[in-house]
């Protein structure tokens, strides 16, 4: 079986533009504010161990919210509207050719129809285990794609909890997964 998945930066890109969709000029500049604050504090947390990190979510959307507020400057738009933004439109056509890319090469292989898996990613924390880290070392999180907030855990633990992983050196127990992208309310 073939499966087609949504990748984190189009999540994060998608999420943007809904987002964004009927926003006026001072909306949107509240949100890029919103965005590079969150982008600043980003970058001050403990490093992850994967490239899908808090930074790096971060970073998309605030590069994405400052993209629209600049486009919304230039074209002189009252209110965004991703239909009038040829990036979004573009962003749009390369996730579809992907996915049509993927379909051609499933009928030419002889399998089924890509499967469209709906993940998204979640954040999963950490905290010390008694007799674990001490309480001012910060909690190792880390960020990951599933289907499930108990898949994501899974995989977590699958990672890092076996012997020498960031888990068992640390004496660490997983504490909360919260999804991340799409965020509440967000459709994909």
């Amino acid at each position: 079986m073939l499966i087609y998945e949504y990748l984190p930066h189009e999540l994060a890109r998608l999420g943007v533009v809904a987002k964004a969709a009927g926003l006026d000029r001072h909306q949107v500049a509240a949100q890029v504010r919103l965005a590079q604050e969150r982008a600043g504090r980003a970058r001050v947390c403990p490093a992850e161990p994967h490239h899908l990190s808090e930074v790096f979510i971060a970073e998309l959307r605030r590069l994405q919210w400052e993209r629209i507020a600049g486009l919304m400057e230039k074209e002189r738009m009252a209110a965004y509207q991703p239909s009038d933004d040829s990036r979004a439109i573009r962003y749009e056509e390369q996730r579809l050719q992907r996915l049509m890319t993927d379909v051609a090469e499933a009928e030419r292989s002889g399998v089924a129809a890509p499967e469209i898996w709906r993940h998204r990613v979640y954040r999963i924390d950490a905290r010390p285990t008694a007799g674990g880290s001490s309480p001012a070392m910060p909690a190792p999180a880390v960020h990951l794609m599933a289907a499930s907030p108990d898949e994501a855990a899974a995989k977590a633990w699958a990672v890092h909890g076996r012997n020498g992983g960031l888990y068992q050196r640390g004496g660490y127990r997983i504490a909360s997964v919260t999804q991340i992208l799409p965020g509440p309310g967000e459709l994909f």
